[in-house]
Parts: structure tokens; sequence; C-alpha cells
């Protein structure tokens, strides 16, 4: 089946191509899958935003029954005519349903096939239990809504599960959802660190994508920053272990894990407000690559610089999307991004050319805090920050920071950077390159970075 989704840049996705083939002896033992694009005599720039390739293991009842239908259909075509048009046009509903049925059975199988695969949580829960557990997924029982479902309350009567948990209902419509459910599973189900959220479970019934972990009476980060007061100690805690559950998903898991989108509403707070960070569904494994490119994905105001225009995410993305945390947290103030009218980070960054610190803390503190502790902070945040991602620190520099007083402190320079980007233009008015550097584009001296790429766009 060869499906293909177009659209001006936009503008909705709208089906150009659904074609379904039978290969059976045709294709050979080995096969490589990819695509190519050419946009002719025309200069144009083409974006390819996602692309995926599945492999089903079919009966040979299957193929021998497609097989069997075509040679069937040329007979009716020559044989009897009338029965031919009747039969055309009532085949098309027949095998539309019946190919829903078989791609919802299937789908169903593959996910509940990888389900089991990816994770090593014990435990599998049934729709009715959960449903029971948060009350129908009442909105008593709403915790917050996500881009990709909602996280609900439960409570279980008997004794296996005495605490409450969260249940996290992802929305199956779309493909993307069924990603993020197995992405979570796939990463959160194997790794074990103080600082994450604990995945207890999950559920696959009644075409639901269920996700259990511990529940946080505290809530997430996000409700605390320049809303709630939090004191000096447990504002560094907080830090601190993300800080350290960062460390051990880039270098202590094994295969490094980048989580893409590490911001205050992902960090959970249990009720010694100690930090644990959950949402993997945008987290991606890095294998033997040191980046992962995918269409961009993440949150405004916490993606890194370079990610926006190569879409690569890095362990040193999830560093940068940190050190916004950082100022937000030290500060008690949202960050909105770098293109705000006085962002945040201009804000830290003008009161450290004039070596004014301090004056950047919460209001809310009234000076209650340890101050070379706080401007060792404010230092960490402004270093991750830095706009070329190989100038920033690594995260077990950051911890050794957090955990030691006397650890010597990241330098800054004493002005913020200033940037220059490379853009990807139209070969029509600029000189091109096979490796895609296209031109130069005049930027803003604090919101670009240089952009190396070689991924042939130009190819593309």
């Amino acid at each position: 089946m060869l499906k293909i989704d177009v659209a001006y840049a936009g503008n909705p996705l709208v089906n150009f191509l659904n074609h379904k083939i039978i290969l059976k002896d045709t294709v050979p033992r080995e096969v490589y899958v990819g695509f190519t694009a050419s946009s002719g005599h025309f200069s144009e720039i083409h974006q390819v935003l996602d692309w995926s390739f599945t492999l089903y293991e079919l009966p040979n009842e299957s193929l021998d029954e497609g097989i069997a239908l075509n040679k069937c259909k040329r007979a009716f075509e020559f044989v009897i005519p009338i029965s031919v048009v009747l039969l055309l046009a009532v085949m098309p509903f027949v095998l539309k349903a019946r190919r829903r049925r078989k791609e919802r059975l299937g789908r169903r199988e593959d996910i509940e096939m990888q389900t089991k695969l990816a994770t090593n949580v014990p435990k599998k829960f049934t729709y009715k239990e959960l449903s029971k557990a948060t009350r129908n997924f009442s909105k008593e029982n709403l915790l917050g809504t996500g881009g990709f479902g909602s996280v609900y309350k439960g409570v279980f009567t008997n004794s296996d599960y005495p605490s409450p948990i969260a249940v996290k209902k992802i929305n199956a419509t779309s493909t993307q959802g069924e990603r993020e459910y197995l992405a979570e599973i796939s990463t959160i189900g194997r790794l074990r660190h103080k600082n994450l959220v604990q995945l207890q479970g999950w559920c696959h019934d009644r075409e639901q994508l269920l996700l259990v972990y511990e529940y946080m009476p505290n809530g997430s980060l996000d409700r605390y920053i320049g809303k709630e007061f939090l004191d000096w100690k447990i504002r560094y805690k907080i830090l601190s272990g993300l800080a350290s559950v960062l460390h051990y998903l880039h270098e202590e898991c094994g295969n490094p894990v980048v989580h893409r989108d590490v911001k205050p509403n992902n960090v959970m707070l249990d009720s010694e407000y100690n930090a644990h960070l959950g949402d993997f569904g945008l987290a991606r494994l890095l294998h033997n690559n040191a980046f992962v490119t995918t269409m961009v994905a993440g949150t405004i105001g916490y993606l890194a610089p370079e990610v926006s225009y190569t879409g690569r995410a890095t362990p040193e993305s999830d560093v940068y999307s940190f050190g916004i945390v950082v100022l937000e947290v030290v500060c008690g103030r949202r960050s909105k991004g770098i293109m705000e009218d006085d962002s945040l980070v201009d804000y830290v960054w003008s009161a450290y050319e004039k070596g004014s610190l301090l004056s950047c803390v919460d209001k809310m503190l009234k000076g209650d805090f340890e101050e070379e502790q706080v401007q060792r902070t404010l230092i960490i945040g402004l270093a991750c920050l830095h706009p070329d991602q190989m100038l920033r620190p690594r995260m077990q520099k950051v911890v050794q920071i957090f955990m030691n007083p006397y650890e010597s402190i990241v330098k800054l320079p004493e002005s913020r950077p200033d940037t220059v980007c490379l853009s990807f233009l139209s070969s029509s008015s600029h000189s091109t390159t096979t490796h895609g550097a296209k031109g130069l584009m005049e930027c803003s001296p604090v919101e670009m970075t240089v952009l190396y790429d070689s991924c042939n766009i130009g190819e593309i």
C-alpha cells in the first residue's frame, strides 16, 4: 500500500496517492526502501516532514486470494460484462470495509507486539480496571491535557496498588498518537532513575492507548513558576534532580536518549518536591548516531536554535532547553522565546553584562537565598544557552557544579555572543553547493547560529 500526502506550506495535507499492489513473485529477497524527488527544471525548496515504512508478514492465503481475485475479474470481463459492471460497483465498498478492518486488526496486533517487546513493566491493565480507577475518566479526576492526550488521577480499591496512579489516555485517532505511545514505552519503560516518572503499566484495549504512572501529588513545575512560592532550597533541589536525570539519559543509560521536550510542564514533583522528568512521547534513542533527524518537534521557547533550522535533535539541544528552565526557576518568570520583546534570556544576559546578576532573582524569595549558589546557577543557565551547541557544557559538568560548591564554574564571555546564520535559499538567486549551504542571510545577532549542514538538501 503506497500512500502519499502533500500540501503547500501552511495548508492541511491532502491525499495525493493511495495505491495497492500485489508483489508476490516480484520482490527479490533483499529490498532497499527509500525515495527520491525532483522539481524538474524549476527551482523549489521541498521539505519532507515525515516518512515511515512498515513491513507486515502476510499469510500466503491472503496473497493467493489477491491473485485469484484478479484472475476471476478478468474472466468476468470477457464472459459476463453485465456482472462485471455490478461487481465493480459493489466491490470498492466491500474491499474498503475489508481493508479498513484488516488495517485496524493489523495495527492493533502490531502495537500489541511492539508494546510487549519494548517495555519491561510487568503489569498490563485492562480498560475496565483503569476506567473504574479514574471514575470513567471523569472531569473531576482530570489532572491535565497535552498535545496527544489527557492525564487522569486513579485510585484502585484493591490492595495491589494502594497508592494513587496517573493514567495517560493517548489520542489514538492519529498515527502520531500511536508513535507517542510506542516512543514512551520503548524509552521510559526500560529506564530506571530516581528522577524519572516511573511507568507502572500499560493498556491497549478497546482501541484505547493508556499508560499508567506513579502519581505526583505536587503536580508539574509550571504551576509554581511566577505563581506559587517555592523556597530556594526546593528550587535548587529541583534543578539538581533535573540535571541528574538528563545526565543519565545522555551518558549513563546505554544508548543515549534525547528527550526533545524538556520544559516545566514535563517536570513532575512528588510529595517532597523531588523532580521527576516525564512525557517521553517525543524522545528518541540515538543508537550509534550523534543526532536524530526528524520533523521539528518540541515547544517554542525551549527549542534550541539549531533544531529549528536543521530538525536535528541532540543531547546539546536538551542542554539548551535545560538552560531555559534554569532561568525560569531562578527568576520566577516564564520564557516565551528569544523573539519576544525583552525576553527572559535578554533580561538575564543584560544583568550579567552589568554585573548585577542577582537583580534577576525572583522577588518572591525576598533575598532569602545563598547569593554565590544563585550566581553559579544563573551562570550555568546562560552557559547552557550558548548559540553554538559545541560550546554548551555537558550535563555531567552541570551535575558536578550543582553537587560540589568548589567545582570550577563555566566561564562566560563578557557579553552575549554574536552569531551568524547560513540559510538554505533557492539556487536561482544564490550560488549553491552540493551540501546545502546556500547563500548568506543577514540575521539578528542574538537570534541565530552558524549552521553547516551536509545532508544533501540540494539533491532532495
